[in-house]
């Protein structure tokens, strides 16, 4: 009997990886990063374990042409259940000093590749009337700090458009489910990447593992929950900051940028 088929971005590391381990239980897999060799590692790895049917589509979801690729496949899976947009990344330094390609960058993934898939995917579900989208945002959604204006930006970007999609599913009283996660500091290869130091970012309390992340996600979706702020203490600090007058937010973000405070 043919599985469900869940897609995953930024499938080759991080977050991605324990989300496609998780979901291999029980669906077929669609992998998708830059990076072939890693995509193609851990699908022979969850191929084996599993025997689920897992591809893998290499692509830069930055680059237009290869965007194009992945949405058209996305939109064409008949059996497509889950996808969970994860390709991200992050920047240190003020705005200013820092690599202008990189920033658009960040912007062309975070935003209109989340755009282009789920449109794509949601073509494909809301005529089934099943399925959802997970978007990984980040704690950063509502909790910003110096040296992570883009990062901020386009992760509060990400929790407003699921809210969004979330208001034009329910006025058609769809089932299909869409949830913005929004992670705080988690252990993976995202700080690695920026070549920046963990101790100096937050007291280990505040560090999160990547599979209670995405545990805390999967147990959400079917309750149609919108918002997962993984973590009593990150869901604190978010209901706290966003009850603040605005002078008292900036004050809480410029003291926290100083500690190194920040989401995922």
């Amino acid at each position: 009997m043919a599985r469900s088929l869940a897609v995953i971005t930024g499938a080759s590391s991080g977050i991605g990886v324990v989300f496609a381990r998780k979901l291999a239980v029980e669906y077929d897999l669609l992998l998708i990063a830059r990076r072939k060799e890693l995509l193609e590692a851990l699908a022979a790895e969850l191929i084996a374990l599993h025997g689920s049917v897992v591809a893998v589509l290499p692509a830069d979801l930055t680059n237009a042409r290869d965007l194009a690729v992945v949405a058209d496949r996305i939109a064409s899976e008949p059996t497509l259940a889950l996808l969970v947009n994860n390709a991200g990344f992050g920047t240190s330094g003020v705005f200013w000093e820092a690599n202008l390609e990189g920033q658009e960058q960040m912007h062309r993934l975070h935003v209109t590749a989340t755009v282009r898939l789920s449109h794509a995917a949601l073509k494909n579900m809301v005529g089934r009337n099943s399925g959802g989208i997970i978007n990984v945002a980040s704690v950063a959604a509502f909790v910003r700090r110096s040296g992570s204006a883009s990062y901020g930006a386009t992760k509060s970007w990400m929790t407003a458009f699921t809210e969004g999609l979330y208001l034009d599913l329910q006025s058609v009283q769809s089932a299909v489910k869409v949830q913005a996660l929004c992670p705080g500091f988690t252990y993976s290869e995202f700080h690695d990447t920026m070549h920046v130091d963990r101790k100096g970012l937050a007291p280990p309390s505040l560090w999160l593992r990547a599979e209670f992340v995405v545990d805390e996600s999967l147990k959400a979706l079917p309750r149609g929950k919108l918002f997962v702020v993984p973590g009593w203490r990150y869901r604190a600090i978010v209901a706290l900051v966003s009850k603040l007058p605005t002078p008292l937010r900036l004050a809480f973000e410029a003291a926290g940028s100083k500690r190194g405070f920040s989401g995922k």
